[in-house]
């Protein structure tokens, strides 16, 4: 008979028990080789599990937690950007130059009201601004001055006066009697009481002289003696005032001399004790004393 190779038959094999118990070593070492894997996923499950729970420690203990140290770093983080761009562009706009700087310069500095714009735009141009206008002042003035300052005399002419006492003036204290003792030559000719006014007025117009002169030398309104209220500070600091005799030129044609020195016009000098005054050309001699004291 011809046999086919599809109709061959391949011969069965029977497994021996040798095949078999090799077969069974094999599982076995698989269930072993699986249950190692299993332990060391367990042991792997417990060590997370633990870090977890530290973690959760960690945080019941301080109330923060890494992720929230890390949302606070980045927020740090945040915030110094933000301040160190407001810083530059602070500089930038410090560091730019300002257009309207000249414009400021330029501008009137006043301490009163702001300037007004026709005087802005003068000095915008190079224009000198328009000057304030002068305000009213009620006090005298020109004719009616004149006419305050002047003396009525007996015949209907009036004379106008060229000194008036300043605000200081004072009448010496009683204590001060002070004196002026007239010299023709070597004899006393008068003697005047100087502190019984403040002011004494020298010249030769009798209408208005305190102290008549009638040399021809001697100006109508030539000089004035004159008693000032000062104050001084002594070597503590303490104020100490006192009222002292002055004497003041007033523009005379000759002049007037002190202690055979020319005083200055419009000025006023201290009087000492035992100071000589002459008027003009005149030979009379003037001593200012003070009488001693007990």
């Amino acid at each position: 008979r011809s046999r086919s190779p599809d109709t061959k038959k391949r011969p069965s094999r029977s497994r021996s028990p040798r095949d078999r118990e090799r077969e069974r070593g094999g599982d076995r070492d698989r269930d072993r080789e699986r249950r190692r894997d299993r332990d060391r996923r367990g042991d792997r499950g417990e060590d997370d599990s633990d870090r977890r729970h530290r973690r959760r420690e960690d945080k019941d203990k301080d109330g923060y937690s890494d992720r929230d140290r890390d949302r606070d770093r980045e927020r740090d983080r945040d915030r110094r950007r933000h301040r160190s761009s407001e810083r530059r562009s602070t500089r930038r706009e410090t560091q730019q130059p300002d257009d309207n700087a000249d414009n400021k310069r330029s501008l009137i500095k006043r301490s009163g009201p702001l300037p007004s714009q026709g005087d802005s735009f003068a000095v915008s141009i190079g224009a000198e601004p328009e000057k304030p206008k002068e305000k009213p002042n009620f006090g005298n003035t020109g004719v009616l001055a004149a006419q305050s300052n002047t003396v009525t005399q007996a015949d209907g002419t009036t004379v106008t006066l060229k000194y008036h006492e300043p605000p200081e003036a004072r009448k010496p204290a009683p204590r001060d009697q002070w004196r002026l003792y007239v010299f023709k030559g070597d004899e006393v000719i008068d003697t005047i009481e100087l502190h019984t006014r403040s002011c004494w007025l020298v010249g030769r117009d009798l209408a208005i002289a305190d102290l008549p002169a009638e040399h021809p030398s001697i100006s109508k309104q030539h000089a004035v003696i004159q008693f000032r209220y000062t104050e001084k500070r002594n070597e503590y600091g303490d104020k100490i005032g006192c009222v002292k005799p002055y004497l003041i030129d007033l523009e005379s044609a000759n002049g007037t001399k002190l202690n055979g020195d020319k005083v200055p016009d419009s000025r006023y000098l201290e009087l000492r004790d035992k100071d000589m005054i002459q008027f003009g050309s005149s030979t009379r001699e003037y001593v200012l004393m003070l009488p001693p004291k007990d």
